[in-house]
């Protein structure tokens, strides 16, 4: 097990990094801002049609930028000109990324599921990811909610902390995974299986005895999304650490 660096439990994590105020999430502006700030930066990963790591959130353009059409469908030069809303700056790499962060604040990527299935299709996106961060030597860790994705992880990069990214796994959450896979998923026990260092889980459901189980076994806590200091207070009962936006953690 590669263990998670101490750093991310030191201060809260921008969630999509630090965005609000003109700063769109996962933005070369929101991650500037993040790091002036000695936040921890969390960012998702999308996989380009020329099979480059992006740093976006969602499948569709349509919410952030004034495109359309799935980000997969679409190369990296393309990508990187067209316009986060609010910005004249596109949607950035991951290599753009590491470039900008250089180890100043930890960094927590996401790689994000590619059809919503949370099944064994992946491959393109955690080559794309290991490949980018075989020179970085700033405190990183990966995870997915895809067991699948961070197993892939675990032989390209054995030495990055991994984890899972974890809810409750309702069905109307996950409307393309079937319901045997999400049963299959409750149990957290892929998180052991994999030699994960941590979770980082629905503030929603931190009362699940699965994550009492897994703290008890040493996985460390962290959770998703905090977005009040009464939410924080509520959630650090339970987690470590707290992936946080739209206000400010004392």
């Amino acid at each position: 097990m590669s263990q998670l660096d101490p750093r991310f439990l030191e201060r809260p994590i921008a969630h999509r990094a630090l965005h609000g105020m003109g700063r769109p999430e996962n933005s070369v502006e929101a991650i500037e801002a993040a790091c002036d700030a000695g936040y921890g930066i969390e960012i998702d990963l999308q996989l380009s049609a020329d099979g480059e790591a992006m740093v976006f959130h969602d499948y569709d353009l349509r919410r952030l930028t004034k495109a359309t059409g799935a980000i997969r469908h679409h190369k990296m030069d393309e990508l990187r000109n067209i316009h986060l809303i609010g910005t004249r700056t596109g949607i950035p790499t991951l290599p753009e990324v590491l470039d900008r962060i250089d180890g100043r604040v930890p960094l927590l990527i996401e790689i994000k599921d590619q059809d919503g299935g949370l099944g064994p299709n992946i491959g393109p996106l955690e080559e794309a990811t290991a490949k980018a961060l075989k020179s970085y030597s700033g405190a990183v860790a990966i995870m997915s909610f895809n067991p699948h994705s961070v197993a892939r992880m675990a032989s390209l990069c054995p030495d990055i902390a991994r984890g899972l990214t974890t809810c409750d796994y309702a069905k109307d959450d996950w409307p393309l995974a079937t319901e045997d896979r999400l049963q299959e998923l409750r149990p957290m026990d892929d998180v052991i299986r994999l030699g994960c260092s941590f979770i980082s889980h629905d503030r929603r459901d931190l009362g699940n005895p699965a994550v009492a189980a897994l703290k008890y076994q040493g996985i460390h806590v962290l959770c998703w999304t905090i977005r009040s200091a009464q939410q924080e207070a509520e959630a650090r009962a339970v987690a470590e650490n707290v992936t946080f936006e739209n206000y400010a953690p004392a």
